[in-house]
């Protein structure tokens, strides 16, 4: 099974995970995703915040609009631009964001029973690393990536 099989599942598993266990919350992965990231980056631009989450504007338009009539998100007057109305978080948002927090802590233990107790620290720092790899080299040309992972894979044979 290769790298991205593993990371792509076990990313899907703990979604369905969440998914199940936070029906009773009465959010959407997809309004969840929204109310943690936007309790990371308050008051930001939607068309910011819908890069962020990866998804069209409009389709985060109708998704604040919906979570705005759900009392989860209200919009403030942007003081540097009248035409912009910004998403913050309702006190309602803010409760149901430590429950969400608290869950998904729930399930990272539950994927992490069995391995060593510094699994999670070490398995967050090779992501990490890895998402930096792909971030800063995006420019490199595919033969630089490839000397650099053949490189990377004689330094593990030779551990």
């Amino acid at each position: 099974m290769s790298l991205g099989v593993v990371l792509a599942d076990t990313a899907r598993m703990i979604r369905v995970r969440f998914d199940q266990r936070a029906r009773h919350l009465g959010l959407t992965r997809a309004q969840w995703s929204v109310i943690a990231t936007l309790a990371r980056n308050e008051g930001i631009k939607q068309a910011a915040l819908a890069d962020l989450l990866e998804i069209e504007p409009i389709t985060l338009c109708r998704q604040i609009d919906r979570m705005e009539e759900g009392g989860w998100i209200e919009r403030h007057a942007d003081p540097t631009d009248r035409r912009a109305r910004l998403p913050h978080l309702t006190p309602k948002a803010h409760a149901v964001l430590e429950q969400g927090r608290v869950l998904a802590a729930g399930i990272y233990a539950e994927a992490l029973v069995g391995l060593p107790p510094d699994a999670e620290a070490r398995l967050v720092e090779m992501l990490a690393h890895m998402r930096a790899n792909l971030s800063d080299r995006r420019t490199d040309s595919p033969e630089k990536i490839t000397t650099a992972r053949i490189g990377a894979k004689k330094m593990a044979a030779k551990a």
